[in-house]
């Protein structure tokens, strides 16, 4: 069976965003940025996953580019919150790599779908 990269990384990056969630309301008391960064760091994956049933090619890239705008948001918020030094460099740096590789590959892969549609 193939791996799926793709599948493999946004679950990967949904479990590093819980834990920082986790962190930033335990350690910090933030509640609301890390709120918006859970809500929209989880959805990839899950956004992802229903592509994976989608019921057409059309359908496959609109779940597809909406989970490429979660990615963005996502990364949208990690700036704020490192911005407003609520997320020291290290954790910044690896969830912001994470993420802009899921966006690349996202792009990618609606880029390709719409090519052959």
């Amino acid at each position: 069976m193939r791996k799926n990269v793709v599948k493999d990384k946004s679950f990967s990056f949904a479990i590093k965003v819980v834990d920082c969630y986790k962190d930033l309301a335990q350690e910090k008391n933030e509640y609301v940025m890390s709120r918006q960064l859970l809500r929209s760091g989880i959805a990839i994956g899950a956004l992802y996953r229903e592509a994976e049933f989608a019921e057409s090619k059309k359908d496959f890239i609109h779940k597809l580019s909406i989970a490429q705008k979660e990615c963005n948001e996502a990364l949208y918020w990690l700036d704020l919150l490192h911005e407003t030094n609520y997320l020291d460099k290290e954790i910044y740096t690896k969830l912001n790599n994470k993420a802009t590789s899921l966006i690349k590959l996202l792009t990618s892969i609606i880029k390709t779908t719409k090519n052959n549609y």
